[in-house]
C-alpha cells in the first residue's frame, strides 16, 4: 500500500498551534507546486543536475508529510540523477502526484 501524506509531524511540533500549523501548510501549498513545475521542466530539458536541486528541496517536504518512504526514495532518486539515472522517475511522480492531491484537498 502506497504511503499517504498527513499533518501528523506539523502537528506535533506546531503543539496545537493552529496559526503556526496554517502558516506551515501556506508555505508548503506555495512553494510545492512550483518545484514540482521547475523538477519536471530541468527532467524534460534533461538538466538532470538542476532537477536533482529541485528533488533535494521536495524531499523535505516529503518527510514534513509523513512519506518516510517517499523521503529516502528522494534520497536515492537526488543521487542517482546526479549521476545521469533516471530509473526511479516514475516512482517519484507518483509520490509527487500523491503529495499534490493532498495539497489540493486541504485547501
Amino acid at each position: 500500500m502506497a504511503e499517504i501524506p498527513n499533518l501528523d509531524y506539523i502537528k506535533e511540533i506546531s503543539g496545537g498551534n493552529e496559526e503556526f500549523e496554517k502558516k506551515f501548510l501556506n508555505i508548503i501549498q506555495t512553494e510545492f507546486p512550483k518545484e514540482m513545475n521547475d523538477y519536471l521542466d530541468f527532467l524534460e530539458s534533461n538538466d538532470l543536475e538542476e532537477s536533482a536541486k529541485i528533488v533535494h528541496k521536495i524531499k523535505h517536504k516529503l518527510g514534513i508529510l509523513g512519506l518516510t518512504g517517499g523521503y529516502k526514495l528522494a534520497i536515492k532518486y537526488e543521487e542517482d540523477l546526479k549521476y545521469g539515472n533516471t530509473n526511479l522517475r516514475e516512482e517519484f511522480q507518483e509520490i509527487l502526484a500523491a503529495v499534490e492531491e493532498f495539497i489540493l484537498k486541504i485547501a
